[in-house]
Order: C-alpha cells, then sequence, then structure tokens
C-alpha cells in the first residue's frame, strides 16, 4: 500500500476506521524526512493491512502541534485508536520492519484493561484529594 496523507480533515477517519496506523510527520524541507521517506515507502508495501499515513507539518500545523511534534521526522503508531510508539528521528529499515511487527502484535485488550485502570485510579486520586480540600 502506498502512503496516504493525513490532514486535520481526514485525521479521526483514518485512525477510527483503521487497526494500525502508523504517522510520519515530516516537512519538505528536511533532509532526515526526505531521507526516511524511500525506506517508509518501501516497508508499507511490505504491510497491507497497516496504514502508512504522511502529517506535512508545514501544511498541517495544527495537527502536528496537538501532538506536541518538537522535532521532525517524528514517527507514530496508533493502534485500536490508542498512541503506542512516538519518537522523533528516522529508522532503518530493519527497525521500522521490527517495530511493525512489534506494534501489530501486541495485546490490545491488555493496553485497553491498563488505561482504564491507570483511568480509575487519577478518578480516585482526584476524588480522594477534592474530599481532602
Amino acid at each position: 500500500m502506498a502512503t496516504v496523507a493525513i490532514t486535520g480533515e481526514n485525521f479521526e477517519e483514518v485512525v477510527t476506521t483503521n487497526d494500525l496506523v502508523l504517522v510520519d510527520f515530516w516537512a519538505a524541507w528536511c533532509g532526515p524526512c526526505r531521507s526516511f521517506a524511500p525506506t517508509y515507502e518501501k516497508v508499507s508495501a511490505q504491510y497491507p493491512d497497516a496504514v502508512f499515513a504522511k502529517v506535512d507539518t508545514e501544511a498541517e500545523q495544527a495537527l502536528a502541534a496537538s501532538f506536541n511534534i518538537m522535532s521532525i521526522p517524528t514517527l507514530m503508531i496508533i493502534r485500536d485508536q490508542v498512541v503506542i510508539f512516538s519518537q522523533a528521528g528516522a529508522l532503518p529499515e530493519s527497525a521500522l520492519v521490527d517495530l511493525v511487527q512489534k506494534a501489530a502484535a501486541l495485546d490490545m485488550e491488555e493496553i485497553h484493561r491498563q488505561i482504564a485502570q491507570e483511568a480509575g485510579e487519577r478518578e480516585a486520586a482526584t476524588d480522594g484529594a477534592s474530599a481532602q480540600a
């Protein structure tokens, strides 16, 4: 599958309608971004069930800002609408392949359980702090 462009308008649709979405935040003026692009394209062809998306940080500044993108390229992986990975810097092909395989193999039921548990703990801590005030 070729990479797809993500904008502020289609981001939510892409993320909610696909289980595994890799997002490359990039800009045309960025040398490391241009160097990483062929690797990203090549690996995307190996994983037709995943969406390999690109966000042009110059054109989509608000979207990049919403994810606190401070340097590019930044690779983010979203699985079942949960950001499971975010890291700045270009990756070699072998590392990107390994990352995609690990992301696909994650037990998302366990991840969702952990998120719910952490949310419950935060809520309990907030309730406890409110009760003491």
